[in-house]
């Protein structure tokens, strides 16, 4: 079993069209989607009968190269075999006439599968990428709450502190999900994706002889996910050497306790900094069971390594790995979905 080591740039970029046509009131993401229209011209009408606002959608979208870029996502799925896009493609719900492209690209049509991919790089250019680097963060901080429950307790620790919508009864992870299925493993290994833009439940291949991934949601921390940060004010509070100290000591994650006794400050003084550094956008909060766990935003990495700010694209592609779990001997249960096993 492993957790991802970055974001999946297909798997966010299919999962945030969702929210974009998400219309409810007092929907999540608002901000972002506004923000995100203004900048999208065809791409929301070429994509939306393959991305239906609930429910199936091809797998194909999301290879597992999206772990390495939107480059190597998109050439991968460019691959794509004729056989697998029409076996997919006939599982679209058929409540309206496929868009010619689309049948075109069901029948393997090499121009169909390359608007398709145009699109889809045109629709993250717009509405992703520019996000990117709060995404990362994100994802980052997530990674770094599963790291420390793994250091604590081990794999069980691990799977015990998912979110709660997922529940981990040994030998089985139940989730929830919107339709009754159970995912046997059976030896293959279970890939853990956090994502910023999944919401409400976790999503997997709808093809159970794919290589298994749990994509789940974070728990954002507050309702307005999309936050406008205005460093200008924030950033001139960043002088003297405990804030610089401060920055230093969250390294890879900490809670506020070890940071006050990694820079010798008060606990009341540390957390009174991390707060400031918070504003700033340079370090992330999460809570952690009864703790509170920082970790440093990209910006805030940047800041320390002395130089620009980098691509976030270019992390490390190696996932965390839970060598104390056999994970081919465990179950995912998604009751109102089924059951990974």
């Amino acid at each position: 079993m492993r957790i991802a080591a970055r974001p999946d740039v297909l798997w966010e970029t299919v999962l945030s069209f969702h929210r974009l046509r998400d219309r409810r009131p007092g929907a999540a993401f608002g901000k972002w989607r506004s923000d995100a229209r203004c900048r999208l011209n065809g791409e929301t009408r070429l994509l939306a009968p393959l991305v239906p606002t609930r429910g199936y959608f091809p797998d194909f979208l999301t290879p597992p190269e999206g772990l390495l870029g939107i480059d190597e996502g998109l050439a991968a799925l460019r691959a794509t075999p004729p056989a697998r896009l029409h076996a997919e493609l006939s599982r679209l719900p058929a409540t309206r006439p496929l868009p010619t492209w689309l049948r075109e690209l069901s029948e393997g049509d090499s121009a169909a599968l390359g608007r398709l991919a145009g699109a889809l790089r045109s629709y993250y250019e717009n509405a992703v990428a520019p996000y990117w680097p709060l995404l990362q963060a994100r994802i980052e901080a997530d990674r770094a709450a599963r790291g420390r429950a793994l250091l604590d307790g081990g794999a069980d620790h691990l799977l015990a502190s998912l979110p709660p919508t997922m529940r981990w009864r040994p030998p089985v992870l139940e989730v929830d999900y919107p339709v009754d299925r159970d995912l046997f493993l059976n030896g293959r290994g279970l890939l853990l994706l956090p994502s910023f833009f999944c919401r409400h439940t976790p999503v997997t291949f709808a093809d159970p002889e794919l290589t298994p991934v749990l994509v789940y949601p974070l728990e954002h921390p507050a309702p307005r996910v999309m936050p406008t940060v205005t460093p200008g004010h924030s950033l001139g509070k960043l002088v003297g050497r405990t804030r610089s100290a401060i920055l230093h000591g969250v390294g890879g994650g900490c809670t506020t306790s070890e940071l006050a006794r990694r820079v010798d400050v008060s606990l009341a003084s540390a957390s009174q900094h991390a707060t400031v550094l918070r504003d700033a956008g340079l370090l992330l909060t999460l809570r952690h069971g009864n703790a509170v766990l920082h970790t440093l935003t990209p910006l805030g990495a940047a800041l320390l390594r002395g130089g620009p700010e980098v691509d976030v694209r270019g992390v490390d592609t190696r996932g965390l790995e839970i060598s104390a779990l056999e994970a081919r001997e465990a179950d995912v249960r998604v009751p109102g979905a089924g059951a990974v096993q």
